[in-house]
Formats: C-alpha cells, sequence, structure tokens
C-alpha cells in the first residue's frame, strides 16, 4: 500500500511505497510526463527488484485545471503539495490578461519554497557552443520568494504610481528619478532572513555533497543595502553558525591586512586541504563573464531571484540548452518540494513528438535524489549519457551531433528503458 512522505526530526521518512502528485503540464507536457514516468518506474524496478515503488497521482493546474474547473491553481492541487510534501510538475501556461501573474511564482511562494535549485552539468556526446564544456559542473542557489518576483509594482501614469511619486519625493527627499511623471515604479525587497535561508541551504548543501565552495553571486556594488545586504548577511551568518568549517573571504581579508598577503594565502590552501567549505562573492556581472573564461572556479551559487534567472539560463546553454536543463523548488525546513520541467509549455511542437523530455526527467532524477534512492537516479543519468555519446538524442540535440540520429519523444524514451 502506497503511503506519504513525512518529515520527522528534520528527515524526510519516505516510504518504500510512495505517493507523488504531479502535474502533466500544458503544451508539450501532456508527451513529456508520461515518457519521464515510464522511465523512472523503470529504473526504480531495475534498482530495488521491485521493492520500491511510486504510485503517481495527477492533479491540477494550468490551462487542464482551467478547462475542468475554471481554476488556473484549484485549492486541491495546492492541498495535495502541502499534504504529501514532494511533487513535480511539467511546463504551464501563464494566464493571458489578469489573474495570476505567474502559476510557478504562485506555486513557489504559497508553498514558501525558497530555493529553486538548478544543477548544471554537461553530458559527454552533447554538443555545445563552448570548448570545454567538462569544466561547468555547478548547482544554482536561486532566493525564489522575494527580490523583484515579488511583484510589488505601480503602473506608469496610475493613481497609485502618483501616490507611489509623492512619498518618495515629499516623504523620503527622492530627487534621483530622472522621468518623474512617465515613470512606473517596482519595489525590491530583500531581507536578512530571506538571504540567510538560502545562503544556509547552498552551504549545507556543500557540506553535504562535498563540495569545495559557495560563491554569493550579488550586484551590491550598485544596490548596496538588497543586493549588498545579501552579501553581508551571507558572511556574517556562514561565520557564525558554521565557524571553523568554513573559510571566508573576510576572513582572507581581514588576515592580509593584519599578517600579509602570504599568511592570508597560506590560510587559504590550510583550509582546502582541510575540507573547509570556501565562502566567497563575485559581482553579478563579472560571474557571467567568469563562466565562460574559469567556469572551474565555481562549485555552489548562492543568488538573489533575478540574477538567478540569467545565471542559471546561460549555464544551462552553455552545457547544451534549456532542454537538458533540470530544475526544484524546496523548502528545506519543511521538507516540501516540487520539481519542474524548466522550459516553457512549446505549444508550436505540442503533439509533433519531437519535444526533448530531458528537462523534467532529469528533474525526475533529482526528486529521486531527494528522496534518497539515489541508485535509480544514477541507472537514468547513465542511460542519457550512454544515448548522447552515441548520437541519438531527440532533434534538438541530435542535429548537432556527428552522425547524431534523431529519435521521436516516445521512441527516445524507449531507448532509455533499454539501457537502463
Amino acid at each position: 500500500m502506497s503511503e506519504k512522505i513525512i518529515k520527522q526530526n528534520g528527515e524526510l521518512i519516505v516510504p518504500h511505497h510512495v505517493i507523488i502528485p504531479f502535474i502533466e503540464g500544458d503544451g508539450v507536457g501532456a508527451e513529456i510526463t508520461p515518457v519521464s514516468q515510464r522511465i523512472v518506474d523503470a529504473a526504480v524496478e531495475k534498482a530495488y527488484n521491485g521493492e520500491r515503488k511510486i504510485e503517481w497521482k495527477e492533479v491540477l493546474a494550468g490551462e487542464k485545471a482551467f478547462n475542468a474547473t475554471g481554476s488556473w491553481l484549484p485549492e486541491e492541487t495546492m492541498t495535495a503539495f502541502r499534504e504529501y510534501l514532494v511533487g513535480i510538475k511539467g511546463p504551464l501556461t501563464t494566464p493571458i490578461g489578469g489573474g495570476i501573474r505567474s502559476l510557478n511564482v504562485a506555486l513557489r511562494q504559497t508553498l514558501d519554497l525558497f530555493v529553486c535549485l538548478r544543477p548544471v552539468r554537461w553530458f559527454k556526446g552533447v554538443e555545445t557552443p563552448v570548448k570545454e564544456p567538462q569544466k561547468v559542473d555547478m548547482y544554482i542557489f536561486r532566493e525564489n520568494t522575494e527580490d523583484i518576483y515579488a511583484g510589488i509594482e505601480w503602473q506608469q501614469g496610475t493613481p497609485e504610481a502618483k501616490k507611489f511619486l509623492k512619498f518618495l519625493t515629499e516623504e523620503m527627499g527622492v530627487t534621483k528619478v530622472r522621468f518623474p511623471e512617465t515613470s512606473s515604479f517596482g519595489v525590491k525587497p530583500v531581507s536578512i532572513e530571506g538571504s540567510e535561508r538560502l545562503i544556509r541551504a547552498a552551504i549545507e548543501y556543500a557540506l553535504k555533497h562535498n563540495l569545495p565552495s559557495v560563491t554569493i553571486v550579488h550586484k551590491g556594488n550598485i544596490m548596496k543595502f538588497t543586493e549588498g545586504g545579501f552579501k553581508l548577511w551571507g558572511y556574517a551568518m556562514a561565520e557564525r553558525e558554521f565557524g571553523d568549517r568554513v573559510f571566508t573571504w573576510p576572513q582572507y581579508e581581514q588576515l592580509k591586512k593584519e599578517q600579509g598577503e602570504e599568511a592570508a594565502k597560506a590560510a587559504l590552501s590550510k583550509a582546502e586541504k582541510e575540507g573547509k567549505i570556501i565562502i566567497k562573492d563575485v559581482i553579478a556581472d563579472a560571474f557571467l563573464q567568469n563562466t565562460l573564461l574559469i567556469p572551474e572556479e565555481y562549485s555552489v551559487i548562492a543568488t538573489l531571484n533575478l540574477n538567478g534567472d540569467y545565471v542559471s539560463d546561460q549555464l544551462a546553454a552553455m552545457v547544451g540548452g534549456i532542454g537538458i536543463a533540470p530544475g526544484a523548488n524546496i523548502n528545506y525546513n519543511t521538507g516540501h518540494a516540487v520539481f519542474e520541467a524548466t522550459h516553457g509549455t512549446a505549444p508550436n511542437i505540442a503533439g509533433k513528438n519531437i519535444v526533448n523530455p530531458s528537462s523534467l526527467l532529469l528533474s525526475s532524477v533529482m526528486l529521486l535524489e531527494y528522496l534518497g534512492w539515489n541508485a535509480a537516479a544514477t541507472l537514468i543519468t547513465e542511460a542519457l549519457e550512454k544515448s548522447f555519446q552515441s548520437g541519438k538524442a531527440t532533434h534538438d540535440l541530435a542535429r548537432f551531433m556527428p552522425n547524431g540520429t534523431s529519435l521521436g519523444t516516445k521512441e527516445f524514451g524507449q531507448m532509455l528503458i533499454t539501457l537502463l
């Protein structure tokens, strides 16, 4: 009999027969979801000799939900994700002309899924636009609930915008709005709590997986109290909560000032040899350049919402594109997690049996790892790499491979099952 996942004493308790709610998704979701589920089921069956199993429980959201219930995001769906803790979703249509700003954002904010985790790695056989894609191996921790994605905006010309402008100029003494009468306004909230919990999760992930560093990516040279605060609060929390398990860049700079550069370098080298996590930071625009020039210097990335959007998509492009980019939205405190395809609904190719299911499939791999079912997860990633190395993939990837063979969505999925 299938059971629910529960969180007890800070740990997930995962039954061998577990219920996982899923949203099929709009557009290509109807194709990639069943294919991914069949591959996952086959991997779980093989890895555990039938002793473990996932019962997929469909819940509705997006266009399918609206057509069936009149709601884009029914309360029953939110209840299921709250109750079962872990779920997965295909791509969703965002309603046009009002209503929910974004179904994805609504899910993240309602469940307080404060981490958007995007692992980025290269699979052998995949053609990319960079010379050494094997050097790209990063885990992006993108803050999910604050920054401009909070959606606090006032449109130009509205009474609300005029009221906000009046407050800025008359109450706050702001004189730097260049064209005040024709400006829209937005507010960018960044809190100590929100910053600390995101960076804490990144450090704990690095410690758990024996990764060498956490880099705080920010634009604090311009936004000194929001993005700058994110950096400073992160460093302070790291030193306060993780003590001698980390070595931070401010500690390096302090040693350099007090004892000289050689002493600081020696302390950094000693920390690396002892397996301490190195906590450093870099300005966002410099980071984007560095990912192309020296990607091997970065491992775990902790950044705010908008920066994380840019960073994760650029890194995905460097290893083959968003079609093979997985993602998850997680609250490590409550255990809630929703894994997802990171691409859109692609209505132009929906129903043509050509869409690449790898994004959702690799997100399913992340789900298996989150459950602690690593053996099944490894079977899938190894099957994918075997397929790509042989030049067999869906058309978006195969067309760039030497002697590549294009397979349909269903055929690609079936081939992966044979490679498990």
